[in-house]
């Protein structure tokens, strides 16, 4: 059985199970809020199955449930830097948002650096949150080793997400936002807590041969999407979302965790640049040009990245979330018993 839950509920409800946790209100609202957007764009995968992780998390003290993110201005320049003091990324980014805003929208182009994060869930709010700004986003960051590079058989790079976001005035967004490999690492678990076999080409096992088990898949390594395309991708982001900032590459965060039952602990950057700026001097408006661009994709019968998530989205906010009963009874249960419900 199912019942419809509004928004704004299972916000509330998420951020009471993290707040009856230990957490902070300024690191569980924003945390509630991100997980609630997987549930609420039919993004399952990102969504209120991963507050066990959180709370996993907490338990092995491998995240600060109550830190306090610190921005540092970034003068005259273009980087901002937020330290996370070991808290969720999502508190840090919303900490060092406006900062962002304000550079891009003065230089043309800005960035932000989040140090010492654990991050969680998806890119595509922080690309959103630019976007109703009118600037265009690019969001990356590592994880941990669980992909193997092309032609290899072990895990050694992380499933690396990268989102874009372009705004649309009085329109959702142009976004993408995926993993750079073949799915999210999410996917995998889905498939097996639901008994399912995964699609030919996801993963291989320990041994390194293909495999369809997820267990199997789990304890081996996933391949990057479009082989050495999405390898080579994959390694840029380690280079610039790790390296570059000065944080944990992805083989580095699993000697750090020791495993993969935890939310990661790295490094992030968030790009913002001003097409109004960018463009500046140049015939034709930017987002009118854009516009242009995505009706002739769409005239020949394509489709926008993210429609989906969308239409499930207005769905929801008009509508309600969609839970099963055991959802609604595990998210009792979370809330009846804390952390001794993952102990």
């Amino acid at each position: 059985m199912t019942h419809a839950i509004s928004v704004e509920d299972l916000s509330r409800q998420v951020e009471q199970i993290f707040l009856a946790a230990g957490m902070s209100l300024g690191q569980a609202a924003p945390l509630a809020r991100v997980i609630v957007a997987g549930e609420r764009d039919g993004c399952k995968s990102h969504g209120i199955y991963r507050i066990e992780g959180v709370l996993r998390t907490l338990e092995a003290g491998k995240v600060r449930g109550d830190a306090d993110p610190v921005a540092h201005p970034a003068g005259n320049g273009a980087i901002v830097r937020v330290d996370a003091r070991g808290g969720f990324s999502n508190a840090a980014f919303d900490r060092g948002l406006p900062l962002l805003v304000e550079r891009a929208a003065e230089l043309g182009l800005a960035a932000m650096v989040v140090n010492d994060c654990t991050h969680f869930a998806a890119l595509w709010p922080e690309v959103e949150a630019l976007t109703e700004h009118g600037l265009a986003a690019l969001v990356m960051c590592p994880s941990y080793a669980t992909v193997a590079p092309a032609g290899g058989n072990r895990p050694l790079l992380g499933t690396n997400p990268m989102a874009f976001g372009w705004p649309r005035p009085g329109r959702h967004p142009y976004v993408f936002d995926f993993a750079t490999s073949v799915a999210a690492r999410g996917e995998i678990e889905l498939h097996r807590r639901a008994g399912k076999p995964l699609p030919e080409g996801w993963a291989m096992d320990e041994a390194g041969r293909p495999t369809t088990d997820p267990q199997a898949a789990l304890a081996g390594a996933m391949m990057p999407f479009g082989g050495h395309k999405g390898s080579a991708i994959g390694t840029m982001i380690e280079l610039l979302a790790g390296i570059m900032i000065g944080d944990l590459t992805s083989p580095e965060v699993l000697d750090y965790l020791g495993t993969t039952a935890l939310a990661p602990f790295h490094g992030e950057l968030i790009l913002a640049l001003s097409p109004d700026q960018f463009a500046a001097g140049r015939p034709g408006n930017p987002f009118a040009r854009a516009e242009r661009l995505f009706q002739a994709i769409q005239g020949q019968g394509a489709r926008l990245p993210s429609q989906r998530r969308f239409a499930a989205r207005d769905k929801a906010n008009a509508d309600g979330i969609v839970l099963s009963d055991a959802e609604s009874a595990q998210l009792d249960h979370l809330m009846a018993r804390g952390l001794d419900a993952i102990r």
